[in-house]
């Protein structure tokens, strides 16, 4: 959920606020700054931590890395690197999750070829016959 102009636009927002603004949970902000991929802000006395548009910002890196594939610890590895200067290193991963992604397509072709048999197998017994599906599951490969 992207967001152009909002009402807090240039405002500090509270945790809620910020949450309804990302679009997401109060609980994966808290989680996000214990991961250490967010700052909490400091508590003033008597007051509520208050948040940034930067921070709003930072949320949507996550999310749309995290869209990308990039593990939370892979997005701190890039959020280190959100700086720019070290285009190399940031390609290098983005090479490394390319290739990752490969390979996990391989082999989610292969998990779906497999179902397709089963189901097939499935469809063709005859009643009263063991499903071919659960005795797949059932025995060791």
């Amino acid at each position: 959920m992207e967001r152009s102009k909002s009402k807090t636009a240039g405002v500090a927002m509270s945790i809620g606020a910020l949450a309804k603004a990302a679009g997401v949970n109060v609980e994966t902000i808290r989680y996000y700054q214990r991961r250490g991929l967010l700052d909490e802000p400091a508590k003033p006395t008597g007051g509520q931590r208050r948040y940034s548009d930067a921070v709003l910002g930072r949320m949507g890196f996550i999310r749309r890395a995290q869209q990308l594939g990039f593990s939370l610890e892979e997005v701190k590895a890039l959020l280190e690197l959100s700086h720019g200067k070290h285009p190399g290193e940031t390609r290098a991963m983005c090479e490394r999750k390319y290739g990752e992604l490969g390979r996990r397509v391989v082999q989610l072709e292969g998990m779906r070829r497999r179902l397709k048999a089963l189901i097939g197998k499935s469809a063709r017994m005859k009643a009263g016959a063991p499903c071919p599906i659960i005795g797949a599951l059932s025995s060791p490969d």
